[in-house]
C-alpha cells in the first residue's frame, strides 16, 4: 500500500450542515481541492456515523479525490450519525429522496461546476443505485461496490425463497444496535441528548418487517432497481468480489445497462473495497481506477475507461480450501459483453440410482461467513464433512475447465412433504481428497414457479427444479474433480422448513448441473497498479483510557466456535464478528463494540433453530465527561406456524439508563 501525501491540488476540508426542504439538517464534511474554479463533486451517501465509524475509510479516500481536483463529500442520512431527523426503515423511500436533495444542493454551491457523481460500498453503494434511479439531473457518474440491486434475493434477507437465518438476524441485530447509538455531542453540542431520546423513541426491530415480507412483493420491489435497470441515466461503474454475496448485481449491471456507460470489475475479493489489502488479494489501485472513471464523465476527460472491456473479471486457480487465503493465484479476463461470447453452457448428466437426500440439520456449520470481511475465520474451510452429509456426484476433470459466471442445476425430485429447501455447492476436489467450496445456491421449494408466490409441494409428487448458483470465476485443475453436493439443510444461512427433516429424493436421470464454460487463453493484458491511498486518520487501537471492557474475558474469543452436545444431538455456533473492539481516534474520542451472535439447532429438528445477537457499544469522550453506552439483545426462534423475535435495547448515559425498551412479536410463517 502506497500512502500519497503529495497531490496536484492543496486542500482543506469543512463540516457543514446540509438543508432538507422540511428543514432537517443533515451533517457532512466536505474535502476541496484549494482552487478558484468550480469543480464536480463526488458524493459518499449513507447512515454511518462519518465522525466515528468511517472516519477512518473516509480519511483514505475524499482527501485523495480532493487532491486530484474534486469536492467529495460524506454525508449522514437523516436519523443517523451528527444528522438531525429520525431513522426509518432500512432503504426507506425516504432515503434516496433525501439523497436527490443532496446531490442538487451540491451541484448550486459556488466551488461545484454542476456535475456530481456518487460512490459508496454496501449500503452507501446501494444508495448510489437508488438515487441514480431516480435520475437527479446533475448526476452524471456512479461507482457501487460489493452492493445489490435487488433487496430481496441478493441481500441480507432471503435466499432461493428461504430466510437468510445468519445474516437477516445478525444484520437486523446489527442496525438495531447501530440505529441506538448517540450523536457526538462535540459535534452537535447539547443537543445531543434530546437528538438520541428522539431517535430512540423511533426505533423497532427491522426484522418485524423483513419478516412480514417472505415473497418478493412490492416492499422488495420497491427499492430493487433490478426492476427497472433503464431508469438509471448515469455512468455506472459496478465493482465486486467472488466473496461477496452480491457479486451477482455486477453480472446483471452490466447485462442490462447500455453498453456505453457501464463497465464491471469483478475480483477475489470479499465484502470490502479492493484496495484494502484485506484477504483474499490481489488488491489493485482502485482509487486511480475510479478517478478514470470520474475524469471520463464528470471532467470529459477521454481516459481509456470505456475502452476496457465491459466486464474485468478475476478467474481463480483451483486452491487448498483455507478459512482465509492472502492471495488466490489466477489471472484477469476481459468480456466484450455479458451473456459472454466466450462462455458457452456445458450440461453434466448426474449418474447413479435415486438417493434420499436427508441431511442433519447442522449441515452447513462449515459454509463460513455470509459477508466475509477479511477476517481469519470467514472463509468456508475444508467441506468434505459437509460433503458427507449430502448427495455427492462427480465429474472427472481432464483439462483445465475455466468456470465464469452463474452455473444452475436441473433436479428431478420428489418430496413427500409439502415444505422444504435444496441447498446445492459446487466444489473443486483435489488429488488428496480436500474439498474446496467454489459456489452455491439454495431453492425454497415453494418458490420453485417464482420467488412472487409460495406454492406448497404435492407430498409424493416429482417434479423438476431449476435454480442459479451464485456466480463465480474459478478454474478447475486438470486431474481434479468436480462434485456437486446436494443436501436437504444449509444451517445456519437458511432457515430450515418444517418437516424438511424428511429429506427428498433425488433421481439423477434427467437430472443436471449446467457449467457456463469460459474460453481458456494466453496471459491478457488487463493489469491493474498497486493500491494508493491517502494518509490514515490515526486512529489506535486498545484499552479505553479508564479500562472500560464490555466483558472480562482471559483471552480473545474464537471468530468461529463450533460446540457439539453429543448428548442432546444439538450443535451450536459462535461467531465474534470482530467489528472493532476498541478504537480511539486523535480527536479524543473513544469506541468500545463487542458482539456475539450464536446459531443453535438440534441435528434431527428443524424447529429448534434459534439465532442470538448480543451487542455492547460505548462511545466515550474522557474531556467532555460524556460516557453512554447501547446494549441490546436480538432473538429468533420458531414452530411450525410462526418466528418468534424478542428484542431488547438498553442505552445508558453516565452510568444512568435513560432508554429501556422490549418487543416481542409472532409473525406467521407464509414462505419461510
Amino acid at each position: 500500500m502506497r500512502i500519497r501525501t503529495s497531490f496536484p491540488y492543496e486542500t482543506v476540508h469543512d463540516d457543514v450542515r446540509i438543508p432538507l426542504p422540511d428543514g432537517t439538517l443533515l451533517y457532512a464534511r466536505v474535502w476541496r481541492p484549494l482552487t478558484q474554479e468550480p469543480v464536480p463533486a463526488i458524493l459518499e451517501y449513507l447512515p454511518h456515523g462519518l465522525t466515528d465509524g468511517s472516519a477512518p475509510r473516509d480519511r483514505q479516500r475524499h482527501p485523495w479525490y480532493a487532491g486530484h481536483g474534486y469536492a467529495s463529500v460524506r454525508v449522514d442520512g437523516r436519523g443517523h450519525g451528527d444528522s438531525e431527523g429520525l431513522p426509518g426503515d432500512a432503504y426507506s423511500a425516504n432515503e434516496p429522496a433525501d439523497g436527490v436533495e443532496v446531490v442538487d444542493w451540491l451541484a448550486a454551491q459556488p466551488w461545484c461546476d454542476g456535475r456530481v457523481g456518487m460512490f459508496g460500498i454496501s449500503w452507501g453503494g446501494f444508495d448510489s443505485l437508488r438515487i441514480a434511479a431516480l435520475a437527479p439531473e446533475p448526476l452524471k457518474a456512479v461507482v457501487t461496490v460489493c452492493s445489490t440491486d435487488d433487496r430481496y434475493d441478493n441481500d441480507v434477507h432471503y435466499m432461493g425463497g428461504s430466510v437468510l437465518a445468519a445474516d437477516m438476524s445478525a444484520w437486523a441485530a446489527t442496525m438495531l444496535a447501530s440505529v441506538s447509538r448517540p450523536p457526538d455531542p462535540l459535534h452537535v453540542g447539547d443537543a445531543w441528548r434530546e437528538m438520541w431520546l428522539a431517535r430512540l423513541d423511533a426505533i423497532g426491530p427491522f426484522v418485524h418487517t423483513w419478516l412480514d415480507h417472505q415473497t418478493r412483493d412490492d416492499y422488495w420491489r420497491h427499492g430493487s432497481v433490478r426492476e427497472d435497470h433503464e431508469a438509471i441515466a448515469a455512468a455506472v461503474l459496478a465493482v465486486g468480489g467472488w466473496h461477496d454475496p452480491y457479486r451477482d448485481t455486477v453480472l446483471r449491471l452490466v447485462e442490462h445497462l447500455p453498453a456505453d456507460r457501464v463497465r464491471g470489475i469483478i475480483g477475489p475479493w470479499c465484502h470490502e473495497y479492493p484496495d484494502r489489502g484485506l484477504p483474499p488479494g490481489p488488491a489493485i489501485d482502485f482509487l486511480k481506477e475510479t478517478l478514470r472513471w470520474w475524469d471520463q464523465h464528470l471532467k470529459g476527460v477521454d481516459t481509456g475507461v470505456m475502452q476496457e472491456p465491459l466486464l474485468r473479471a478475476y478467474v481463480s486457480d483451483s486452491h487448498p480450501p483455507a478459512t482465509v487465503l492472502d492471495t488466490l493465484p489466477g489471472r484477469w479476463v476481459g468480456e466484450p459483453a455479458w451473456p459472454s461470447p466466450h462462455v458457452t453452457t456445458v450440461a453434466y448428466g448426474l449418474q447413479g440410482a435415486p438417493v434420499l437426500v436427508r441431511s442433519p440439520q447442522h449441515t452447513g456449520v462449515d459454509a463460513g461467513r455470509f459477508r466475509p470481511l477479511g477476517n481469519d475465520a470467514d472463509l468456508p474451510p475444508d467441506q468434505r464433512e459437509e460433503d458427507a452429509r449430502s448427495a455427492c456426484f462427480e465429474f472427472a476433470v481432464g483439462e483445465e475447465t475455466w468456470v465464469l459466471g452463474r452455473p444452475r442445476v436441473r433436479l428431478r425430485v420428489t418430496s413427500e412433504v409439502s415444505r422444504g429447501q435444496i441447498a446445492a455447492r459446487l466444489c473443486d476436489v483435489a488429488l488428496d481428497g480436500s474439498s474446496t467450496l467454489v459456489t452455491r445456491g439454495v431453492l425454497n421449494l415453494s418458490a420453485r414457479h417464482g420467488q412472487d408466490r409460495a406454492v406448497p409441494w404435492e407430498p409424493g409428487a416429482t417434479q423438476e427444479v431449476a435454480f442459479e448458483l451464485n456466480a463465480v470465476g474459478h478454474a478447475f485443475a486438470p486431474g481434479h474433480r468436480i462434485r456437486l453436493a446436494v443436501s436437504s439443510a444449509y444451517w445456519p444461512w437458511i432457515w430450515p422448513q418444517p418437516g424438511s427433516q424428511a429429506g427428498f429424493t433425488l433421481e439423477p436421470a434427467g437430472s443436471f448441473l449446467e457449467l457456463p464454460v469460459r474460453a481458456r487463453e494466453a496471459a491478457s493484458d488487463i493489469t491493474f497498479e498497486e493500491p494508493e491511498q491517502s494518509a490514515p486518520v490515526g486512529v489506535t487501537h486498545g484499552v479505553a483510557a479508564d479500562g472500560w471492557s464490555p466483558a472480562t474475558l482471559d483471552e480473545p474469543r474464537p471468530e468461529r466456535l463450533v460446540v457439539r452436545d453429543v448428548a442432546k444431538g444439538e450443535w451450536r455456533l459462535e461467531v465474534d464478528p470482530r467489528y472493532g473492539g476498541t478504537r480511539v481516534y486523535p480527536d479524543g474520542l473513544e469506541i468500545t463494540e463487542d458482539a456475539l451472535e450464536t446459531y443453535t439447532i438440534d441435528e434431527q429438528d428443524p424447529l429448534s433453530a434459534r439465532t442470538r445477537s448480543d451487542w455492547t457499544i460505548r462511545l466515550h469522550r474522557p474531556e467532555l465527561a460524556w460516557d453512554t453506552t447501547v446494549r441490546t439483545r436480538s432473538e429468533i426462534s420458531c414452530d411450525g406456524t410462526d418466528f418468534h423475535t424478542s428484542d431488547e435495547v438498553v442505552c445508558s448515559a453516565g452510568g444512568e439508563v435513560v432508554f429501556h425498551r422490549t418487543w416481542e412479536k409472532r409473525i406467521p410463517r407464509t414462505a419461510g
